[in-house]
């Protein structure tokens, strides 16, 4: 399974994700390939910011050697699930696809309902993004992995 995370820069939230998701599937065993992508331009091949590097590393995370990339058309076929972090980024994506299977792919990181805040502008929000997104992640393995 692939599953590739987006957010607008992919230096805060999806980073996040990502990392997270990678260290519990890699826990549990399981053949997934996990990835970020911003639906900006502004920091590919950047680092993630200093604060989603520092909490990571708080809660035993390292997502130091992750790059940010920007979010194109080509990986619509190169992933199985596009997980965008808000409204915004939902638009943005699907307005690349080019039809219905593509477009059936993307869903809301959370639920419908609700979406990981941006943490950028705000140190504070950084932990509870952060923990948000990685009960998030335990719920998605269970809810993708196959039954064994």
């Amino acid at each position: 399974m692939k599953i590739l995370m987006v957010c607008l820069g992919n230096i805060c939230r999806s980073p996040l994700a990502e990392g997270i998701m990678r260290h519990l599937v890699d826990e549990e065993g399981l053949d997934w390939h996990i990835a970020s992508a911003g639906t900006g331009d502004w920091h590919v091949n950047q680092p993630a910011d200093k604060r989603s590097i520092a909490v990571a590393r708080n809660f035993g995370y390292d997502i130091s050697k992750q790059r940010a990339r920007h979010f194109n058309k080509q990986m619509f076929g190169a992933y199985d699930y596009i997980l965008v972090m808000d409204q915004n980024n939902l638009r943005d994506v699907l307005r690349l696809a080019d039809d219905h299977e593509q477009r059936k792919k993307v869903k809301l990181f959370l639920t419908e309902e609700n979406e990981v805040t941006d943490p950028y502008f705000d140190d504070r929000l950084f932990e509870p993004v952060f923990l948000e997104i990685e009960e998030r992640c335990k719920q998605l393995i269970q809810e993708l992995k196959p039954v064994s």
